[in-house]
């Protein structure tokens, strides 16, 4: 059923559990039997769900992948407090109440060639879900991805079937599943992971940006969504060259539809200053709406 708050845009599920899976670090991959969910979500949508049912307080969730021929969704989460530890208790067959797909997503046609996909930590389900929707809807576009993580990644890497000149020769792990796609990968990282870029994703990037000539360039765009401070740098680099970017904001909320303004945070339109919902007029926004270029003076 529709969620009655929501102008007919969000659904209330109860979703089946169908598959939870651990990664290192604490770090699950969940996948629910939603159908609304499923049919209507868009890269950069998220969920809320009841991570059990001693809690009442829902918990956003990014959704990664959106599966309408099985009516299924998988999120990517790590356990960060008592409502995400009873969420990894869960198991197949278990109820999930959910809201969704709930948010404003990113760009979902007219892309430029070479969209740049920047994912850090629990930022990288949303652009494994605008990667597959990019190569599924818009042939002759060619994304690629950058990853990074300061703990193991979810996923076991391994050297990228997909060779690329514009990088250093040594940076060659990859997401299985991207590379699976066609979609060339690279992952970074300070920990010395092997085949990963030392450094940060916006270190990578610029050396990519810097690899290609002036016209490649020119038909770059980029979509990103970790840590605010991963997500201010990458606008400032957008800044800098200059690219278009769109960027999904990360922040704490309560109700997710609005109604509470408890995930408002100051963006600065054309328009002027405005206070905006990040569950409503985001998660994804224009980056230079949320990052602003410092004007003179400012440190």
């Amino acid at each position: 059923m529709k969620h009655p708050a929501t102008r007919n845009t969000i659904y209330a599920e109860e979703a089946r559990v169908l598959e939870q899976h651990a990664r290192p670090a604490a770090q699950f991959v969940m996948k629910f039997h939603a159908p609304q969910v499923a049919a209507h979500a868009q890269p950069g949508n998220f969920i809320h769900l009841q991570c059990d049912p001693g809690i009442l307080m829902r918990r956003p969730m990014s959704i990664m992948r959106a599966e309408r021929n099985s009516n299924s969704i998988e999120i990517l989460y790590k356990v960060h407090g008592e409502g995400t530890r009873l969420l990894a208790q869960r198991k197949p067959g278990d109820i999930v109440p959910l809201l969704g797909p709930i948010g404003v997503p990113f760009k979902l046609a007219g892309y430029r060639k070479f969209p740049l996909l920047i994912g850090g930590g629990v930022g990288i389900p949303p652009m494994v879900f605008l990667a597959e929707h990019i190569h599924k809807s818009s042939p002759g576009i060619r994304p690629f991805a950058i990853l990074g993580s300061e703990i193991p990644f979810p996923f076991q890497s391994r050297p990228s079937q997909i060779m690329l000149k514009d990088l250093p020769g040594d940076v060659i792990a990859t997401m299985p599943l991207l590379d699976d796609w066609g979609i060339p990968c690279r992952l970074t990282s300070l920990q010395g992971y092997p085949g990963c870029y030392s450094g940060y994703v916006t270190d990578l990037a610029r050396a990519w940006l810097d690899n290609l000539d002036p016209d490649q360039r020119n038909m770059v765009e980029i979509f990103a969504c970790g840590p605010t401070a991963m997500l201010k740098a990458t606008s400032r680099l957008a800044q800098e060259y200059p690219l278009p970017c769109q960027v999904s904001v990360e922040e704490y909320m309560a109700c997710a539809i609005g109604g509470c303004a408890g995930c408002t945070i100051k963006v600065q339109p054309a328009g002027g200053p405005a206070m905006k919902r990040v569950c409503v007029d985001g998660p994804v926004f224009e980056a230079e709406t949320v990052f602003p270029v410092a004007g003179p003076g400012s440190n």
